[in-house]
């Protein structure tokens, strides 16, 4: 079996607060093969958005706390120096942010903002690095691309920005791409536009593709597999099908129980997790995800409150962390 495109080892990210260490992430493994997508999927501070920004080296090592190994093609990116990172960013790998008004800056043409991605990457003229702009611009369906490369960021539309972004991401072909909440400020027309230009994108390039999103929609549509993350720590790790049919931490049974459903007899159509995430300076003891499960009862004792479970394979590429799960497990702990 080849290794990985893309593999993340026990990492752990924390932050020194006036209040104490935030633990935003705590153990994180998982894999993702290349050419494929896996999307990672969570509530707010379950450490998605953190666990993307130390795989791209977007956290200030001087703040943050990151360990672990995060290994690209055989390279492990902890291991690098920050002008390392910085030569990977935007040729290797890249990514799209989920408000594409504050990532562009609001006083250059978009041109000229594609342009100079292009530009500190390669040895190029001007007039090179603006013909590429406007090719990129052309292949994320932006209309008129030769007369919309000298427009302003405010002259276009919330779905025309996001575009924009997947452009300049995907302008120097990069081998990893992170898409972190890509569709979350768009209406639910434009965010299928964008769903289906990424998928697109990926299909023709082979990029490797890592959705961040909270949206069980966009996962179905494009994920190869998902890892599910609650408090800081990934509790599920599987083939999107399996996440879907064969869901095994109860956390993933709420996240998809809360989905509405357009065909069903129930009046209630909503079945939302009972409590709030806990937080990430005092963390609940034993596993994470014990005040608000349905399920604690059901292992004997008092071993989700006192112990923390570990990652176990149920089945073929099927990861858990649950105490219920440890039965069943048919590999080691991880």
């Amino acid at each position: 079996m080849s290794a990985p495109f893309l593999h993340v080892e026990d990492l752990a990210v924390s932050f020194p607060t006036e209040d104490g260490v935030v633990k935003a992430v705590a153990g994180s493994t998982f894999s993702v093969s290349k050419g494929k997508t896996l999307a990672i999927v969570g509530e707010s501070g379950s450490g998605k958005s953190v666990t993307a920004q130390a795989i791209m080296g977007l956290l200030n090592r001087n703040f943050a706390d990151v360990s672990g190994r995060i290994v690209l093609d055989g390279t492990d990116l902890l291991a690098l120096d920050d002008d390392q990172v910085r030569e990977m960013r935007g040729s290797v790998m890249a990514m799209i942010f989920q408000d594409p008004l504050s990532s562009l800056h609001p006083f250059y043409r978009i041109g000229d903002q594609l342009a100079e991605a292009v530009r500190v990457h390669n040895k190029v003229s001007k007039s090179e690095a603006r013909a590429r702009a406007i090719d990129a611009l052309h292949r994320v369906g932006i209309p008129s691309p030769d007369k919309r490369v000298d427009d302003y960021p405010h002259q276009l539309s919330g779905g025309m920005r996001q575009r924009v972004m997947i452009a300049m991401a995907l302008i120097n072909s990069p081998s990893l791409l992170i898409a972190d909440e890509p569709t979350t400020a768009l209406d639910v027309t434009v965010q299928a536009q964008i769903t289906e230009l990424m998928s697109e994108l990926q299909r023709e390039t082979g990029t490797t593709l890592i959705i961040i999103t909270h949206d069980l929609g966009v996962v179905a549509d494009m994920a190869d597999e998902v890892c599910v993350m609650y408090g800081g720590r990934v509790v599920e790790y599987a083939p999107v099908n399996e996440v879907y049919y064969r869901p095994q931490h109860p956390y993933t049974h709420g996240l998809l129980a809360s989905v509405p459903r357009l065909a069903t007899d129930r009046v209630d159509r909503l079945d939302p997790i009972p409590g709030n995430p806990p937080s990430l300076i005092n963390l609940p003891s034993g596993c994470v995800f014990h005040p608000r499960c349905s399920r604690r009862d059901e292992v004997s004792g008092d071993l989700c409150r006192t112990e923390e479970p570990a990652l176990v394979s149920v089945a073929t590429d099927h990861l858990v962390r649950c105490h219920l799960a440890q039965a069943g497990a048919t590999g080691g702990a991880r």
